[in-house]
């Protein structure tokens, strides 16, 4: 069941949403959280798809909320709210409730969303693409136990990897962290079968791909050993090496679905790790409402501590070269003396 409201209110929203349910013949509240999506129209469609499919595990209240952008001067001092109601089949397992915002109330969605979040329920916000830099100092993160957002839409995911790290805040969380959920397991239980010491790790994938950045981070981290970080055509991540005292160990996954994990001394063995949707993401970090405080330590190990550039040659300034000058005459007057007395004793 769907209800448009044009040029409405949060107040008008929420009769709407009773007047749904009790359409429907479920006037109780059977949500246990509210998920709030900030995007832009662009990918509005694929977010909401990805929540509803997310609802059938967590049934939600999603709040969609698209800011509009005014196009003249005379739009942007006119403020509107325009609602899209659904409830039942058309909002999965939950309630839908797609908020248009124009004009100046694009400034204040904090004041549209706060009437519509579920009574003593937690709240979720996520950015799928142009996520704040301190998404917790944000007045939409700021109403929320947890904030996701996904490094790997962004235009310089490396360097906003730096920003998440300098703003985290308990709570923050990144769906390219997500997505190396199973890597994650399948290294540790390779290394929980052989007692072994880990010497060196290399990380292979894609350019400016945040997920491999944060899994060779999460390794330096819990291994404290040199991490390096190579590039392959992908997709995404392929291959995990570990040197260790019982010989290498490999994780490697040339194709995006079927790894071949390899330890030395036994078979080879396929492993399912599959590139996973963004629905199966957020179904798993709205599994948890607590702060992620691996994330976090990986997060701080620092981008820039994998691969460290060797230090550039020294380059001597005019002025240090006009210090040495005198230093090298005397040696050059040196050494032709010591040239002629070898001619003088030759003869």
């Amino acid at each position: 069941m769907k209800i448009d409201l044009t040029d409405t209110t949060a107040s008008k929203v929420n009769k709407a949403l009773v007047k749904g349910r009790r359409a429907i013949g479920t006037p109780a509240v059977g949500m246990v959280l509210t998920l709030v999506i900030v995007t832009d129209e662009e990918n509005a469609y694929d977010a909401l798809k990805a929540a509803n499919d997310a609802s059938r595990e967590h049934p939600s209240r999603t709040l969609v909320v698209i800011k509009r952008v005014s196009r003249t001067p005379r739009d942007r001092t006119q403020s509107r709210l325009d609602a899209e109601v659904r409830v039942g089949a058309d909002a999965g397992t939950g309630e839908t409730v797609v908020l248009r915002l124009y004009g100046e109330v694009v400034d204040h969605a904090q004041s549209v969303v706060l009437p519509l979040l579920l009574p003593d329920a937690p709240v979720v916000v996520w950015w799928p693409v142009e996520a704040p830099i301190d998404p917790a100092n944000d007045p939409l993160g700021a109403l929320a136990q947890r904030r996701v957002t996904d490094t790997y839409a962004s235009e310089q995911p490396v360097r906003d990897l730096g920003a998440r790290a300098d703003t985290y805040t308990p709570g923050d969380t990144d769906l390219s962290w997500t997505r190396i959920t199973p890597w994650r397991s399948m290294l540790a239980a390779a290394l929980d079968q052989v007692t072994v010491d880990v010497n060196a790790v290399e990380v292979e994938g894609e350019e400016f791909n945040p997920s491999c950045e944060l899994l060779a981070m999460w390794l330096a981290d819990r291994l404290d050993v040199p991490v390096k970080r190579s590039l392959s055509n992908g997709p995404g991540l392929t291959a995990v090496r570990m040197d260790t005292s019982h010989g290498p160990i490999v994780l490697d996954r040339a194709d995006g679905s079927l790894a071949t994990l390899s330890i030395e001394g036994q078979p080879d063995r396929g492993v399912a790790l599959k590139r996973r949707e963004t629905a199966e993401l957020i179904a798993e970090e709205l599994r948890r409402l607590d702060p992620d405080d691996t994330y976090a330590s990986a997060l701080r190990f620092g981008v820039e501590r994998l691969n460290p550039a060797p230090a550039p040659a020294a380059v001597e300034t005019p002025v240090a070269e006009a210090v040495k000058a005198p230093a090298k005459k005397a040696a050059a007057k040196k050494a032709t003396a010591a040239s002629s007395s070898r001619k003088a004793a030759a003869k």
